[in-house]
Protein backbone atom coordinates (compact mmCIF):
# COMPACT_ATOMS: atom_id res chain seq x y z
CA UNK A 1 0.00 0.00 0.00
CA UNK A 2 0.98 3.64 -0.42
CA UNK A 3 0.90 4.19 3.35
CA UNK A 4 3.76 1.80 4.10
CA UNK A 5 6.53 3.84 2.39
CA UNK A 6 5.19 7.02 4.01
CA UNK A 7 4.98 5.42 7.45
CA UNK A 8 8.50 3.98 6.99
CA UNK A 9 9.86 7.42 6.07
CA UNK A 10 8.13 9.08 9.04
CA UNK A 11 9.46 6.43 11.45
CA UNK A 12 12.97 6.74 10.02
CA UNK A 13 12.75 10.53 10.44
CA UNK A 14 11.53 10.20 14.05
CA UNK A 15 14.39 7.80 14.88
CA UNK A 16 16.95 10.52 14.15
CA UNK A 17 18.73 11.29 17.41
CA UNK A 18 19.08 15.09 16.84
CA UNK A 19 15.35 15.38 16.15
CA UNK A 20 14.57 13.57 19.40
CA UNK A 21 17.06 15.53 21.51
CA UNK A 22 16.61 19.03 20.16
CA UNK A 23 12.92 19.01 19.14
CA UNK A 24 10.81 16.13 20.48
CA UNK A 25 12.19 15.90 24.03
CA UNK A 26 11.87 19.67 24.65
CA UNK A 27 8.31 19.65 23.24
CA UNK A 28 7.34 16.63 25.36
CA UNK A 29 8.92 18.18 28.45
CA UNK A 30 7.31 21.59 27.97
CA UNK A 31 3.93 20.01 27.21
CA UNK A 32 4.16 17.84 30.32
CA UNK A 33 5.21 20.75 32.53
CA UNK A 34 2.42 22.96 31.16
CA UNK A 35 -0.07 20.16 31.87
CA UNK A 36 1.23 19.63 35.43
CA UNK A 37 1.27 23.36 36.22
CA UNK A 38 -2.16 24.30 34.84
CA UNK A 39 -0.76 26.00 31.76
CA UNK A 40 2.00 27.90 33.57
CA UNK A 41 5.64 27.27 32.75
CA UNK A 42 8.16 27.61 35.57
CA UNK A 43 11.20 28.37 33.45
CA UNK A 44 14.62 29.08 34.97
CA UNK A 45 16.28 31.25 32.27
CA UNK A 46 19.70 30.98 33.94
CA UNK A 47 20.06 27.50 32.37
CA UNK A 48 18.99 28.38 28.82
CA UNK A 49 22.64 29.09 27.81
CA UNK A 50 23.45 25.48 28.75
CA UNK A 51 20.93 24.35 26.14
CA UNK A 52 22.50 26.65 23.55
CA UNK A 53 25.99 25.39 24.46
CA UNK A 54 24.89 21.75 24.07
CA UNK A 55 23.24 22.36 20.70
CA UNK A 56 26.17 24.38 19.34
CA UNK A 57 28.65 21.79 20.60
CA UNK A 58 26.72 19.04 18.81
CA UNK A 59 26.38 21.06 15.59
CA UNK A 60 29.86 22.59 15.38
CA UNK A 61 31.68 19.39 16.38
CA UNK A 62 29.71 17.54 13.71
CA UNK A 63 30.73 20.05 11.05
CA UNK A 64 34.35 19.85 12.27
CA UNK A 65 34.34 16.05 12.11
CA UNK A 66 32.90 16.00 8.59
CA UNK A 67 35.40 18.63 7.40
CA UNK A 68 38.45 16.85 8.88
CA UNK A 69 37.38 13.20 8.78
CA UNK A 70 34.94 12.92 5.89
CA UNK A 71 31.84 10.79 6.09
CA UNK A 72 28.52 11.97 7.43
CA UNK A 73 27.23 13.24 10.74
CA UNK A 74 26.53 9.74 12.13
CA UNK A 75 28.23 6.39 11.80
CA UNK A 76 25.76 5.40 9.08
CA UNK A 77 28.29 7.21 6.85
CA UNK A 78 31.49 6.67 8.89
CA UNK A 79 34.49 8.98 8.78
CA UNK A 80 37.20 8.19 6.26
CA UNK A 81 39.97 9.54 8.51
CA UNK A 82 40.51 9.64 12.26
CA UNK A 83 39.97 13.12 13.73
CA UNK A 84 42.15 13.78 16.78
CA UNK A 85 42.34 17.59 16.72
CA UNK A 86 40.03 20.37 17.84
CA UNK A 87 37.36 19.17 20.27
CA UNK A 88 38.30 15.55 19.46
CA UNK A 89 41.65 16.12 21.18
CA UNK A 90 39.76 16.39 24.49
CA UNK A 91 36.87 13.94 24.23
CA UNK A 92 36.12 11.16 21.76
CA UNK A 93 32.41 11.98 21.71
CA UNK A 94 31.88 15.75 21.74
CA UNK A 95 28.74 15.51 19.59
CA UNK A 96 27.00 13.03 21.90
CA UNK A 97 28.21 15.05 24.87
CA UNK A 98 26.53 18.09 23.30
CA UNK A 99 23.22 16.20 23.37
CA UNK A 100 23.67 15.44 27.07
CA UNK A 101 24.65 19.05 27.90
CA UNK A 102 21.55 20.29 26.04
CA UNK A 103 19.27 17.88 27.91
CA UNK A 104 20.86 18.80 31.24
CA UNK A 105 20.10 22.44 30.43
CA UNK A 106 16.52 21.49 29.55
CA UNK A 107 16.14 19.63 32.85
CA UNK A 108 17.42 22.58 34.87
CA UNK A 109 15.68 25.30 32.84
CA UNK A 110 12.29 23.55 33.00
CA UNK A 111 12.88 22.24 36.56
CA UNK A 112 11.47 19.01 35.20
CA UNK A 113 11.71 15.52 36.73
CA UNK A 114 10.53 14.14 33.36
CA UNK A 115 13.40 15.89 31.56
CA UNK A 116 15.78 14.50 34.20
CA UNK A 117 14.56 10.97 33.42
CA UNK A 118 14.92 11.63 29.69
CA UNK A 119 18.44 12.99 30.25
CA UNK A 120 19.58 10.02 32.34
CA UNK A 121 17.98 7.55 29.93
CA UNK A 122 19.57 9.26 26.95
CA UNK A 123 23.00 9.35 28.63
CA UNK A 124 22.78 5.61 29.34
CA UNK A 125 21.59 4.93 25.78
CA UNK A 126 24.46 7.04 24.36
CA UNK A 127 27.00 5.16 26.47
CA UNK A 128 25.90 1.83 25.02
CA UNK A 129 25.73 3.33 21.53
CA UNK A 130 29.31 4.58 21.95
CA UNK A 131 30.51 1.11 22.93
CA UNK A 132 29.12 -0.20 19.63
CA UNK A 133 30.51 2.78 17.70
CA UNK A 134 33.95 2.13 19.16
CA UNK A 135 33.93 -1.50 18.03
CA UNK A 136 33.07 -0.32 14.48
CA UNK A 137 35.77 2.37 14.57
CA UNK A 138 38.42 -0.15 15.69
CA UNK A 139 37.49 -2.30 12.66
CA UNK A 140 37.40 0.71 10.33
CA UNK A 141 40.44 2.68 11.55
CA UNK A 142 42.52 0.04 13.35
CA UNK A 143 45.58 0.74 15.51
CA UNK A 144 45.46 4.56 15.19
CA UNK A 145 41.97 4.51 16.75
CA UNK A 146 43.10 2.15 19.53
CA UNK A 147 46.01 4.50 20.35
CA UNK A 148 43.67 7.51 20.23
CA UNK A 149 41.24 5.74 22.61
CA UNK A 150 44.05 5.12 25.08
CA UNK A 151 45.05 8.81 24.98
CA UNK A 152 41.67 10.63 24.90
CA UNK A 153 38.81 10.00 27.34
CA UNK A 154 35.47 8.74 26.07
CA UNK A 155 33.33 11.45 27.70
CA UNK A 156 34.79 14.03 30.09
CA UNK A 157 38.34 15.31 29.47
CA UNK A 158 40.70 14.01 32.15
CA UNK A 159 38.01 11.99 33.95
CA UNK A 160 36.39 9.15 32.02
Amino acid sequence: SLMTPIVDRVLKFLRRTPLRTFVLYPLITLGWELFLNSGRLRLEPLFLPLMLWGYLQYRLCGLYRIKHGGGGPGLETPPERLVTTGPYAYTRNPMYLGHIIFLTGLTLAAKSPLAALITVGTAIWFHFRVLGDERKLVQLLGEPYIEYSARVKRWIPGLF
